[in-house]
């Protein structure tokens, strides 16, 4: 989860938004899904990404990965806050949290998605609710709430 992999895709989708306006996208782990600060939006939205631990070596896939999202713009300038949840390992005890590593495929829709919203929540844009899906990885077993950041906080969006 490196900026410089999020920034440039970030950027390059933000450019169809008003010219003149500047966006800046940052990672902020203590970001309270719906909790926006007043004046700022809320977007959240899950992706599939991988997950390794760093106990074990243990990897797994996992299509419930929820990303958080909050924006504002202000005199020209908008910045993006990022959080994005993390999981820990099954297999072992007290394994600390890890964070997704989201294909570059998954990273741009999710961003293109992003610009989107802040066309509708910050230009009040009417582009209607559609959202590109994001790509499914292929998982074994199913989603468990117990090792999951975003259950734990209750806002993960499971079936």
């Amino acid at each position: 989860m490196a900026l410089q992999e999020w920034t440039p895709i970030f950027q390059k989708k933000a450019n169809i938004l008003k010219q003149g306006d500047s966006w800046h996208l940052q990672f902020d782990e203590n970001l309270l899904p719906d909790s926006p600060n007043s004046g700022w939006e809320q977007y959240i939205r899950n992706t599939g990404a991988r997950f390794k631990c760093r106990e074990c070596g243990r990897g797994w896939p996992s299509n419930r990965v929820m990303v958080v999202f909050h924006m504002r713009l202000s005199c020209g300038q908008g910045v993006v806050k990022v959080r994005l949840f993390r999981q820990n390992c099954k297999k072992c005890i007290k394994a600390p949290m890890e964070r997704p590593s989201i294909t570059p495929e998954n990273i741009d829709i999710l961003l293109e998605n992003l610009v989107e919203k802040i066309r509708i929540k910050c230009y009040h844009e009417n582009l209607g609710e559609g959202h590109r899906p994001f790509v499914t990885l292929d998982v074994k077993s199913p989603h468990e709430p117990a090792h999951c950041e975003a259950c734990m906080q209750g806002i993960c969006t499971r079936n």
